[in-house]
């Protein structure tokens, strides 16, 4: 037991582990998943529905997006920006995501709302196109969540993907929100309300830093009865520097900065949104 507990509370090397696709292909977790998602109070999955349709109006106004406009959501969940886009005019709206889950409520809303939105299953990292989008977007910080690696190929594809006058919108997590970050560790039954089992279960959560990188790690153990396993959620954090150095190379830089992507005003946060172009 002691052996088993000190494995479960080790802190392992920086992005050594890879399991996100675990929140959205487990068939329980994926359905809590979705109904964060889907909750307009809640911003956990995805922002509040307030910040969203605040979201949709400004990206439309900035781009002067319309009916000749294509637009591509990487990581679009069940639809949420999507299903604005297109119902607020752009001509042609595109959804990536790896949740078969939050795609077929994506699907069925835009059947339901008689939307002609093109949906695509899969990781997104792995998706291509001939076309050229006008719009890329990547929004909840999504880009934290990958490795170096995996960045450096999600912006090479950003790239071949984005016409010559084209915009990328994403926001990240901030080195001022790493500072504020600490280790701990906490062990609960059915910890988050049942979130990671229909199950019983106990949970035992280690939350680490890795201080020359800027990466935080939450890793999560859970013991079943009949099984054990584990979830690392690892998130970059960025300065303006840093991001200008990962898009470089792509030839991409860094066009505006903002709090958020609703396009307020910078003011340094946890957080901040950017908008990114051809060099």
């Amino acid at each position: 037991m002691f052996k088993k507990i000190d494995e479960a509370c080790a802190k392992p090397v920086v992005w050594s582990a890879y399991t996100a696709d675990v929140l959205w292909t487990d068939s329980h977790i994926a359905k809590q998943m979705l109904a964060f998602h889907l909750n307009p109070e809640l911003s956990l999955a995805s922002r509040t529905a307030e910040f969203i349709g605040a979201s949709v109006d400004w990206l439309i106004s900035e781009f002067n997006l319309s009916a000749e406009s294509k637009t591509l959501d990487f990581g679009c969940g069940p639809g949420l920006y999507t299903q604005r886009l297109k119902s607020k005019g752009v001509g042609t709206v595109v959804g990536l995501d790896f949740s078969q889950n939050s795609l077929e409520h994506a699907r069925e809303q835009a059947k339901e709302s008689k939307l002609d939105i093109e949906y695509h299953y899969g990781n997104y990292l792995e998706y291509s196109d001939a076309r050229k989008f006008d719009l890329i977007t990547l929004v909840m910080c999504d880009l934290c969540a990958l490795n170096p690696e995996q960045r450096a190929m999600l912006l090479g594809k950003f790239k071949s993907l984005l016409a010559s006058n084209g915009s990328i919108a994403l926001d990240v997590y901030t080195t001022t929100r790493f500072a504020a970050q600490g280790e701990s560790r906490n062990l609960e039954k059915n910890a988050m309300g049942g979130f990671w089992s229909a199950e019983e279960y106990w949970c035992l959560q280690s939350n680490f830093i890795y201080e020359p990188e800027m990466v935080t790690l939450d890793k999560y153990v859970i013991f079943e009865d009949s099984r054990e396993w584990t979830v690392y959620n690892w998130l970059q954090h960025f300065d303006l520097e840093m991001l200008a150095s990962e898009l470089e190379p792509h030839g991409l830089e860094i066009k505006a900065k903002y709090s958020d992507l609703r396009g307020n005003p910078f003011e340094d946060g946890n957080e901040m949104a950017l908008v990114i172009s051809h060099k």
